[in-house]
């Protein structure tokens, strides 16, 4: 092959792939360091989305108030998040982000860890309890104790970071922690407290620590259509992850950090991926709230009253099924 066609070969592939950034609707996102949010690389990877004309990238931000401001500054069409954080603070009725979909949920992922001397949450009573503020395992705590007639008010909460989970359960004085894997584990596993366990997990509240997917309200209005197809790819993902856990472990291991049995791990014991119809029957369609809208109502009261959250917010309002109930259809 000549100079003259190796460069005219160069210039028809600089074209073609010209032409296809050119065609594509982007879809920036933006998501915490976590493995529930696995299905966006696996749709990359398995091309699904560059066949639907879409030009999706993916990076990770764990804190929520860059993730929110990176969505009112334009700089991401989605996000994804639990339920409950999605609400906390500074959010409000304007802050731009609608939920359209969700991607997984915690089966045992997020808990609460104490010793032998914690029997039931209610011994926890005038106890010194640590937690990273607005984080669902918080949650999970309130909700047992709300149903042990106790509220957070009853404890003495000591504000920590996760990654510190193992170092402050060294401390005997910390009655409990409410954390989330792979912390959870490496802390009870690794301490020389008699009868380090979990007291209680996602595993008991089925349902409650749901991750969404958040589009950004502009861009959604103005282009419906690439974020039905977004969906659409993020479901058929999760039927590939379902169908073949080991090829999908193999997969996305590289872009979390971890080998394939860690993910492989992490997954069986933590989460559990949301497929179509799992995701329709949480979100509802045709503008009728799923089971979603009961639990976005359980949260709110319990983030305004723990104080994570500073607006109540409305779940129909915050909702958006329309996008969801096209995909799949006939």
């Amino acid at each position: 092959m000549n100079r003259l066609t190796k460069l005219a070969c160069i210039a028809t592939i600089l074209s073609s792939t010209a032409s296809f950034a050119d065609a594509a609707e982007q879809i920036r996102v933006l998501t915490p360091t976590w493995l529930g949010f696995a299905p966006v690389h696996v749709a990359m990877k398995n091309g699904c989305f560059e066949k639907r004309d879409l030009d999706v990238s993916m990076k990770f931000e764990d804190d929520l108030a860059n993730v929110m401001a990176a969505m009112s500054r334009g700089d991401i069409e989605i996000q994804m998040r639990s339920v409950g954080e999605y609400q906390g603070r500074p959010r409000d009725k304007d802050t731009p982000g609608v939920i359209i979909g969700v991607i997984d949920e915690s089966v045992g992922g997020d808990g609460v860890i104490t010793d032998e001397k914690i029997k039931t949450v209610a011994d926890l009573k005038g106890k010194a309890v640590a937690s990273e503020l607005n984080i669902p395992a918080r949650l999970l705590l309130q909700m047992a104790l709300k149903q042990a007639g106790m509220t957070l008010g009853d404890l003495q909460i000591k504000d920590i970071a996760t990654a510190d989970t193992a170092a402050v359960f060294g401390d005997e004085s910390i009655a409990a922690i409410a954390t989330y894997e792979p912390f959870m584990s490496q802390a009870v596993q690794n301490s020389s407290r008699v009868g380090a366990r979990t007291l209680l997990t996602s595993k008991d509240y089925p349902g409650l620590i749901i991750d969404a997917i958040i589009a950004r309200n502009d861009d959604l209005k103005a282009s419906p259509k690439k974020y039905a197809e977004f969906l659409a790819c993020i479901y058929e993902a999760i039927d590939f992850i379902k169908a073949e856990p080991g090829q999908f472990a193999e997969l996305v291991a590289p872009e979390f950090g971890l080998t394939a049995d860690e993910v492989t791990s992490v997954v069986s014991g933590s989460l559990a991926y949301t497929d179509l119809a799992t995701a329709k029957g949480y979100m509802g369609t045709d503008g009728k709230l799923g089971k979603l809208g009961d639990i976005f109502d359980t949260l709110m009261d319990l983030n305004l009253e723990n104080g994570a959250a500073d607006t109540k917010l409305v779940a129909a309002d915050q909702i958006d099924n329309s996008i969801i109930s096209t995909v799949g259809a006939k």
